[in-house]
């Protein structure tokens, strides 16, 4: 399992983390979708709250499950792209390239929880 937090990685080592424990535990995965999972997820963290966030994946044979716990009670809410000012786009691409996604309410915030399974990717592929 890799656990990282705000207080001992920024989001650029985090990524980094992600990309090493994927290739190293999980090669049925798509790196660059579970990326840019995490690169939205962990950036919504740092946009929309003003504690810290934990990130923590886990690969096991059915599942790559990757948790983001953050300090807001707000749940994430889709909203139209705008190519002119940017943003909007990321729920909707986490929506697409996760098998699927759980908000999770708890006392300190909310986990938002993205997993992935074997033979959806190689559905995909």
């Amino acid at each position: 399992m890799l656990v990282l937090d705000s207080s001992r990685a920024d989001t650029a080592l985090a990524r980094r983390a992600a990309v090493r424990y994927l290739q190293a535990r999980c090669p049925w995965a798509d790196v660059n979708d579970v990326l840019l999972v995490v690169s939205e997820l962990l950036g919504n963290a740092v946009r929309h709250t003003e504690g810290g966030w934990l990130l923590r994946m886990a690969c096991r044979r059915d599942a790559l499950v990757v948790e983001v716990h953050d300090s807001s009670n707000d749940r994430p809410v889709p909203r139209p792209g705008d190519p002119e000012n940017g943003g909007g786009f990321g729920w909707g691409i986490v929506q697409e390239l996760t098998s699927s996604l759980t908000v999770r309410p708890h006392a300190a915030g909310k986990a938002v929880e993205a997993v992935w399974h074997p033979a959806a990717h190689a559905q995909a592929a």
